[in-house]
């Protein structure tokens, strides 16, 4: 564990009275991920229509990330949280097409923590990679709970697939390599296993992380009528109104899993952490005053909520710092004692100085953008065109747009004229990251997947059916 880390541990013991045996040496991990729902789809954040109490009171509990960054998309943001490095350099441009398949070569989160001696599971969305030697029961994780391609129901040509017919309510899932049919809706599905999970191992000495993603807000907008008729009382539409009611749907949810954890004594042993994976899909919906969304290169779409709480360790409060996915895996190695394996660079950098004091020294940085999913073989055509590299400050889009977000979160003012040494700066960072890491690109372009979804071909040899493979 970090040296002053475990220096304000020992000073919490000496003030509360308790000794250094009764405080946690390393937590259980929850990480907490819902698709699709932005910064501003929070009561807390200031949404006017939508309610998330639970949400709400975890943010007040938490360390508050003001300013975490992500990727633009799905697939993007799982591989750099899972490796500590952008998506880029695990072959990762889109979100089908085998181009969301995580290399082999990568060494996630799982496999680090596993190494250190914790059970890992995951529940819900893993997005990928959909073949065999890319699942995650390969990739670290001892518990698998999943559903295939980027949400239930979905398929593609290729290896990106569901199970056939899958829909969000009693949905098919891929249990540790057989499906279960299984009842409800599924988020609540996924947070009723992983409870389940959690309950069966919270009496054993080895810590545990779980990994918990949820499909929703993803569309279809679809949730039960009570979480939706709220809203479409309130005047939204019917994908808005089930939009929002999916999010209640998490919150209630979320809301049962921190009482669950209270009513065993685990919160004190466990950092939970949520957060969300990219932008709001919905553009006409509250956006926290944010420019863009989902699928672009501005605020909106990569700006997302991060809160830390581990209870009686971590002092809620706010930090303003900027911050990143690709943090998650060293912060963890830090926090778990896990060894990060020679030679592996990173991109992010650990948070534990942060979450020990939100004032910490915190050098700026640049963080990399680029929605990618160019067509196939026109990767230097799109090397600007939906790009943008953040500083603690700066925000420059598309080799054309300078922002000036601590003065101007909104982007709402063009600022490259006033500051061309600034925006030359960042394109000439820019330009050397991409040189770096475009040819790790190459490892998917070109795939070509199967002629039978991996995902449809277990369910028709588990419950038969389904056309004949070639």
């Amino acid at each position: 564990m970090n040296r002053s880390l475990f220096a304000a541990l020992a000073a919490l013991a000496f003030l509360t009275g308790q000794s250094m045996a009764a405080l946690p040496s390393r937590p259980n991990i929850i990480l907490v991920m819902t698709d699709d729902q932005g910064y501003g789809e929070l009561s807390c954040h200031g949404n006017p229509i939508l309610k998330t109490p639970h949400l709400d009171a975890f943010a007040a509990q938490s360390v508050r990330f003001n300013d975490f960054q992500v990727s633009p998309t799905c697939s993007p943001t799982r591989a750099s949280l899972m490796t500590g490095r952008h998506e880029f350099r695990s072959g990762i441009t889109h979100t089908i097409d085998e181009r969301e398949r995580m290399s082999l070569s990568a060494v996630t989160i799982a496999q680090m923590l596993k190494d250190a001696g914790y059970a890992t599971a995951i529940f819900g969305k893993w997005h990928l990679g959909d073949e065999a030697p890319y699942q995650p029961g390969r990739r670290g994780f001892d518990e698998v709970f999943i559903h295939g391609a980027g949400g239930i129901g979905q398929t593609y040509p290729g290896s990106c697939g569901d199970a056939p017919g899958n829909s969000y309510f009693n949905p098919a899932i891929l249990h540790n390599g057989v499906f279960e049919k299984t009842e409800g809706f599924c988020t609540d599905v996924f947070f009723r296993q992983a409870t389940k999970w959690i309950d069966a191992r919270r009496h054993e000495p080895q810590p545990f992380f779980v990994y918990l993603c949820t499909n929703a807000p993803h569309g279809p907008m679809i949730c039960p009528e009570k979480y939706s008729k709220p809203y479409l009382d309130q005047g939204l539409s019917k994908d808005e109104a089930a939009y929002y009611g999916m999010i209640a749907n998490i919150d209630e949810d979320f809301g049962k899993l921190m009482r669950q954890l209270d009513d065993w004594h685990l919160s004190e042993k466990t950092l939970v952490i949520f957060m969300t994976d990219n932008g709001h899909p919905m553009q006409r919906l509250y956006n926290a005053g944010m420019h863009g969304a989902k699928g672009t290169p501005y605020e909106g779409g990569t700006h997302v909520p991060a809160f830390w709480r581990w209870t009686g360790v971590l002092e809620p409060r706010d930090c303003d710092q900027l911050a990143a996915h690709i943090d998650i895996f060293p912060t963890f190695a830090e926090l778990a004692g896990a060894t990060i394996p020679p030679g592996l660079k990173l991109d992010g950098r650990s948070l534990v100085p942060l979450l020990e004091n939100p004032a910490a020294p915190w050098p700026d940085r640049m963080l990399f953008v680029n929605v990618a999913r160019w067509p196939r073989g026109h990767s230097a055509e799109a090397k600007y065109a939906k790009a943008a590299v953040r500083t603690n400050r700066w925000r420059l889009v598309k080799n054309s747009e300078l922002y000036d977000i601590k003065h101007d979160p909104g982007e709402t003012k063009n600022v490259i004229a006033e500051h061309p040494d600034v925006a030359a700066r960042l394109r000439a960072a820019y330009d050397q990251w991409w040189d770096e890491v475009i040819p790790a690109t190459k490892e998917n372009e070109n795939a070509t997947g199967p002629d039978v979804n991996p995902f449809a071909a277990l369910y028709w040899k588990q419950f038969g059916g389904g056309p004949v493979s070639k």
